[in-house]
């Protein structure tokens, strides 16, 4: 049986960082380590602790985001500034033309920064979002999820599962995502992941 290529994934979090963003992904992503996949906690310090008080141990520094195949950026309370802080920003160098990267509701933000949205309009969360348009990001205020090739972005916490269904299938297609996602989905709903796969599919 041929070894499978491995995929990094960098999820990315800063202190002040939203449970639920970074987790879900961690969750949902490593589903697909039989695939190679292997989704990592990536922060600028050893420790992050999140907007609930929970502390951890970062798995890798923020530099493996650098050569991760995919990047997501999970919201948090301090994210704002932090977007703004040159001497994190400049030890990111991210390259859409070799990484799948995403952002979730203020981790949009750090695409912005990054200058990696262009003209594409953007999902994020309604606390988020005056802070994007003073960037100069368009805000599509009627949708949890927005891609356009290799960048995506998502509005609410628990549109992760948005942000990580997109990378699946990205990287591995319909049926590999579909086989994760079931292994999550909850009892008896059906549609759970006929609805992930409507979601990101017009994005693909």
């Amino acid at each position: 049986m041929p070894i499978p290529t491995p995929t990094h994934v960098a999820i990315v979090a800063f202190d002040g960082f939203h449970e639920l963003d970074a987790f879900i992904a961690l969750g949902l992503l490593n589903r697909l380590s039989a695939q190679g996949w292997k989704a990592q906690i990536t922060g600028p310090g050893t420790r992050i602790t999140s907007m609930n008080g929970v502390t951890l141990d970062a798995q890798q520094p923020l530099e493996f985001a650098n050569e991760a195949e995919v990047v997501l950026f999970s919201g948090g309370l301090y994210t704002r500034a932090i977007a703004e802080n040159s001497a994190i920003v400049d030890r990111l160098a991210l390259d859409p033309l070799r990484q799948l990267i995403g952002g979730q509701c203020s981790g949009v933000l750090m695409l912005a920064r990054l200058g990696l949205l262009g003209d594409m309009p953007a999902a994020t969360d309604t606390a988020t979002r005056p802070w994007l348009v003073e960037a100069g990001v368009r805000v599509d205020d009627a949708s949890a999820f927005q891609a356009r090739g290799p960048v995506a972005t998502a509005g609410g916490s628990l549109s992760a599962f948005y942000l990580s269904t997109w990378a699946m299938v990205r990287k591995e297609g319909t049926e590999a995502a579909s086989q994760a996602l079931r292994q999550v989905a909850p009892v008896g709903e059906e549609g759970f992941v006929d609805r992930l796969l409507s979601v990101v599919k017009p994005f693909l």
